[in-house]
Parts: structure tokens; C-alpha cells; sequence
């Protein structure tokens, strides 16, 4: 007996962590996904010329996102070592993905910027939109 009620408690406790589906979208709008990559400076933490981001994003992010992006502006701190703070430039790279979402896409304009600037890391988010165009 003690088997069944924790194995209920299991199934009700996994049932509160289910996905509810996403509200419907208003009208002229459609369900999509969204993703901002947050991309820090160059190495050593230099902000990045206008030129390096303009010919990153001609290079790397129009040929696999053409119907557009938008770059801001923004800036980044935390803790690093000996509890100092930090702070750099940085871009936010927003992006409305298609359909089927272009993980691979993605994951490539994440690489090819850690690699070209020679970063540790690429904070990339993603989350439902609604959207029309």
C-alpha cells in the first residue's frame, strides 16, 4: 500500500512539471520561437570595432538567418577571480527563427563567434513569441 501512494504522489508531482500548451496567439500573429545571443567582446575583453560586429553579421549570421536580425547595444559585469567585478561591452543579437526553430544554424553562428574572437562562451536564449510580420 505504501508503494501505490508514493508511486501516486511520483505521478502527481511529475504531472505539475508538464508543459501547458501556449496560449493562443492574436489574430495575424503565429506561434514561433524567438533567440537572443548575447556575444561579449573581443579578446581580452575589448569592446568590438562597428566594422568586426558589421562584417560578423554579414559573414556569419545573414547567410543563415536572411530574413533578418537586430544588434544592440548593451554591457555585461560579473564576479570574476579575487571576487572583482567585471564589466565589458556587449552586443544582443535577436533573432525571430523560423519554423523549425535552426538549432544547427544556431549553433554555428554560437561557434563561429567564440572562435573569431576567441571567447569562452556564447549565451544564447530562446522562447516562444508570438509574431507577425
Amino acid at each position: 500500500m505504501r508503494t501505490a501512494g508514493v508511486l501516486l504522489a511520483l505521478g502527481l508531482g511529475l504531472a505539475g512539471c508538464a508543459t501547458a500548451p501556449p496560449p493562443a496567439c492574436p489574430p495575424g500573429q503565429e506561434h514561433l520561437r524567438t533567440a537572443q545571443l548575447f556575444l561579449g567582446g573581443g579578446r581580452q575583453g575589448r569592446a568590438l570595432s562597428q566594422d568586426e560586429m558589421a562584417a560578423f553579421v554579414e559573414q556569419e549570421i545573414t547567410p543563415r538567418f536572411a530574413s533578418g536580425v537586430t544588434v544592440l547595444e548593451g554591457g555585461r559585469q560579473w564576479r570574476g577571480p579575487e571576487n572583482q567585478l567585471i564589466r565589458e561591452a556587449q552586443k544582443v543579437v535577436l533573432i525571430v527563427l523560423p519554423a523549425n526553430g535552426a538549432p544547427k544554424r544556431l549553433e554555428a553562428v554560437r561557434e563561429a563567434y567564440k572562435t573569431r574572437f576567441q571567447r569562452d562562451s556564447v549565451v544564447v536564449v530562446t522562447q516562444a513569441a508570438c509574431v507577425a510580420s
